[in-house]
């Protein structure tokens, strides 16, 4: 949410041929402030962004737009989370913020059994291969986020996930086949919760929209509010925080959706890739 208010309100400014010294000047702030609310790193008062959109030039619907998204963001960053004390989150601490207050998620796996499906062994195996963390007591705290992360699943307010994944993450052997037999038998357990939808793309699918990148599309419930897109690559983070690009992300989950198997079709093809692990 603070990304897409200063995404906003830098394109008021520019549009209205500002510079951030006179933004700056109107609140009584640094050129440094002003760049750092169109990053999206502060959060925003109310008085400030009325004052820069009226030198802006922005309409009342526009301004009560932006108020809203500041309500959202002030609320999201006082949120107090287990995730905040665990620095092994790192870079997913911000992911897990939005994932604890969403509604709903919607995730595409090329290779990986979703986060919030994984067995601690699993997750254990993937934090070894990574070879980032050396110390077994680290690993063991990375371990324990992703668990922890799986509350969400269960309790008063369940988040609903939709999840597609490649028959590719459910042979990828991680951890030896004793691991990968305990995992795809988690997912089977999984796939009977009420608020959880999966479905497998098989390889005889050919190629589908989807094909490029793993990502999860996070969905709130509040009125207005923007679906918010997250993919990782090798080296970054992506977010999308747009309704035109989360659109095409959301298709493209959609079609790669339809090219899969339906619920019951998916559970057999996991219930003979067991069976293969086994023998």
């Amino acid at each position: 949410m603070g990304r897409r208010l200063g995404r906003e309100l830098l394109r008021l400014r520019v549009a209205s041929g500002k510079t951030q010294q006179q933004a700056a000047g109107v609140i009584n702030a640094t050129n440094s402030k002003i760049v750092k609310m169109e990053q999206g790193w502060v959060p925003m008062r109310d008085p400030d962004i009325r004052t820069l959109c009226d030198l802006y030039g922005a309409d009342p619907q526009a301004i009560g737009r932006l108020l809203e998204l500041a309500r959202l963001d002030r609320e999201r960053r006082k949120a107090k989370g287990w995730w905040q004390h665990s620095p092994q989150a790192g870079a997913l601490a911000e992911y897990i913020a939005m994932e604890d207050v969403a509604s709903r998620l919607r995730t595409w796996q090329l290779s990986l059994i979703p986060g919030l499906f994984q067995t601690s062994e699993y997750a254990r195996s993937l934090a070894v291969s990574d070879g980032v963390w050396e110390d077994p007591d680290d690993i063991e705290r990375i371990v324990e986020v992703r668990m922890k992360r799986q509350a969400r699943l269960g309790g008063e307010r369940p988040l609903e996930v939709y999840a597609v994944i490649w028959e590719a993450a459910l042979r990828q052997q991680v951890g030896g086949p004793l691991v990968m037999r305990n995992q795809l038998a988690h997912l089977l357990e999984v796939a009977q919760l009420p608020n959880v939808r999966l479905q497998v793309l098989p390889y005889q699918a050919g190629g589908h929209p989807c094909v490029g990148s793993s990502f999860n599309i996070v969905s709130f419930a509040e009125t207005d509010a923007v679906d918010v897109v997250h993919t990782d690559t090798i080296a970054s983070t992506v977010w999308v925080e747009n309704e035109e690009e989360g659109a095409a992300y959301s298709s493209f989950f959609d079609r790669t959706a339809r090219q899969s198997l339906a619920p019951k079709d998916s559970v057999s093809l996991i219930e003979s890739i067991g069976k293969e692990k086994a023998s």
